[in-house]
């Protein structure tokens, strides 16, 4: 369809999952595409991936939370080519799930300092490249978890994260306005990827609330997850002309999945 064509995107841990669904859902849609992470093997092969189907693509290894690095890497986009008009702010981490009493300061501290402050620099850095463009659209990954459900236990530093991207989001939203750049949050449940390979739990029971859910607790699909392709298709989306009235909005894709728990 091509409808993103001649659009220049940056999408912030790209290597897999959701950000990987993103850069290649919005390669085949046109845009060139800045993947970008931590791990040089993972966006190579995302960025070789939208290249080899006829997309333009770019691999910046980079950490979101690195404030020099970040304006770097931005520049080093605009550079390449020549303007920015489309930003998801997807890295992130669960981090050390545990009851409030056994979390370490440096644990609470590292998944602040990705998910929060990670989003702050990426928007920082980028919001002046989609002013010069005439406008743009921003997407922040936030979560069900401290939106719509707080059910998790041990989340309370990682839903803090996720509650205080949608606050940004909304902020911003108004103080973004005046220049043509919308932003909205994407609230993802249950969904096929790694993160959870990045997940520490400790003493879970200590913080669990018994609470038995039916079986097959997301109604929409019997119970089965999502699909990182469904939150790019979304994505696609809010960063189109189709969601030009549409800002400062969270929207929950998880099949239902919060409103039962």
């Amino acid at each position: 369809m091509d409808f993103l064509a001649g659009k220049v995107a940056l999408v912030t841990g790209a290597g897999s999952g959701i950000g990987k669904a993103a850069a290649l859902k919005l390669g085949r849609e046109g845009a060139a595409v800045v993947v970008m992470s931590r791990t040089k093997d993972e966006i190579d092969a995302t960025a070789r991936e939208i290249n080899e189907a006829g997309g333009k693509a770019l691999a910046i290894v980079g950490d979101t939370t690195d404030d020099a690095g970040m304006k770097a890497i931005v520049e080093q986009a605009v550079q390449q080519f020549g303007r920015l008009d489309i930003v998801i702010a997807n890295a992130g981490i669960n981090g050390v799930w545990a009851p409030i009493e056994k979390i370490k300061p440096d644990e609470w501290d590292k998944t602040i300092t990705v998910n929060l402050k990670g989003t702050y620099l990426t928007i920082h850095h980028t919001v002046p490249e989609l002013e010069k463009a005439g406008g743009g659209a921003i997407v922040v990954i936030s979560s069900i978890n401290g939106t719509r459900t707080f059910t998790t236990p041990g989340a309370s530093a990682y839903s803090a994260t996720k509650a205080g991207q949608v606050a940004m989001v909304q902020q911003l939203a108004l103080e973004l306005g005046r220049h043509k750049i919308r932003i909205n949050a994407v609230c993802p449940g249950a969904i096929e990827s790694e993160i959870d390979d990045n997940t520490q739990q400790r003493d879970k029971d200590e913080a669990e609330v018994p609470v038995e859910f039916p079986e097959g607790d997301i109604p929409l699909t019997g119970g089965k997850p999502g699909k990182a392709e469904d939150v790019a298709d979304l994505i696609a989306f809010l960063v189109s002309d189709a969601s030009r009235h549409i800002t400062g909005t969270p929207v929950w894709i998880d099949g239902g999945q919060s409103l039962l728990r």
